[in-house]
């Protein structure tokens, strides 16, 4: 019987998929090295969450066709080691969009809006002193850079042009010919930083993007800018931002990433006001959640199965399949 590890606990629904074909499906709560090479070493599929799998353990498991991920992300997989092994890696790239999309104007609204100090005005009794709470904003006809135009940038481009904001984006793999029939204006990274009112991150965490926004990118930005990142830590350095946010260099951030996951509990980011946090779960709604358990397990299945169903962009090592 084919043999299929989850590390990490999913949805029901993505379980009762991969049980219907029989498969033996059990789940990996141990995710030290020695256990993990004892567990996955005749197993033919990963279904991955947040644990890492690198190469001390995959040299190990030579009967891995495909680690399928829970999520889009893959900086927690050795994919130099698979490339080399022709282990293919699947992630749930149709799963997430909506879901971190809404997460983005989320924390948009409730930084431009400062509806904490509204809320708390309210419930220690001072609704008189509203001008107390100072100037908050709209995203009407404000400049919104997104950074990275894949799905998610997209979505949340989308939701931003409801809003009637003029969206600008900066992503040097996506022709200015597509991001323009989207409604939206391709630029430079430095036009963008700024032209920017607000800036959503939505890029993997590469050499090339680490630290990408950093103390010169703040020190050129407007001072009402609102800055969120819901793609990975440390493409923002926290250092850096600190020193923004403190020195009211920007207007507000909000993070749902952190370059250290799970962060110090002493950060010197949460001694400030004007930024909010989440933990790592703008993709965990319910419904996405269930999305991501079913095409992750999709993946599996028709990668081991039925080749022809495969959804090939959702496979990251394209050379796996020859294309």
């Amino acid at each position: 019987m084919t043999k299929i590890a989850m590390m990490g606990e999913i949805h029901n629904d993505g379980w009762e998929l991969l049980k219907k074909q029989n498969y033996d499906v059990f789940e990996i709560k141990d995710f030290s090295n020695e256990n993990l090479i004892k567990e996955l070493h005749k197993v033919s599929a990963v279904g991955l969450r947040t644990a890492a799998l690198r190469k001390e353990v995959l040299e190990n498991c030579p009967n891995i066709k495909i680690i399928s991920r829970h999520g889009v992300g893959y900086d927690n997989v050795d994919l130099d080691y698979l490339n080399e092994n022709n282990q293919a890696l699947g992630v749930t790239g149709t799963s997430n969009a909506v879901s971190v999309a809404e997460h983005v104007m989320t924390m948009f609204l409730y930084l431009a809006k400062k509806i904490n100090k509204s809320d708390n005005l309210v419930r220690m009794g001072n609704f008189k002193k509203k001008s107390s709470i100072g100037n908050f904003f709209e995203l009407y006809q404000k400049n919104i850079l997104i950074l990275g135009f894949g799905r998610i940038g997209q979505a949340v481009s989308k939701r931003c042009l409801g809003f009637d904001a003029n969206v600008i984006v900066y992503d040097p793999f996506i022709d200015s010919k597509l991001i323009s029939e989207r409604g939206c204006t391709k630029v430079e990274f430095e036009e963008g930083i700024n032209q920017a009112d607000f800036i959503t991150v939505h890029m993997p965490l590469s050499n090339q993007t680490k630290n990408l926004i950093n103390k010169k990118q703040f020190e050129k930005m407007k001072d009402n800018v609102i800055i969120v990142n819901t793609a990975r830590g440390g493409i923002i350095n926290e250092e850096d931002l600190y020193w923004a946010l403190k020195n009211k260099k920007i207007y507000g951030a909000g993070t749902d990433v952190y370059e250290t996951e799970p962060p110090i509990i002493d950060a010197p980011l949460f001694s400030l006001e004007n930024i909010i946090f989440t933990p790592h779960n703008a993709a965990l709604t319910l419904e996405c959640r269930k999305r991501m358990a079913i095409e992750m397990a999709e993946n599996i299945v028709f990668y081991l199965e039925d080749d022809k169903k495969l959804n090939k962009k959702n496979i990251i090592n394209k050379e796996i399949l020859n294309l």
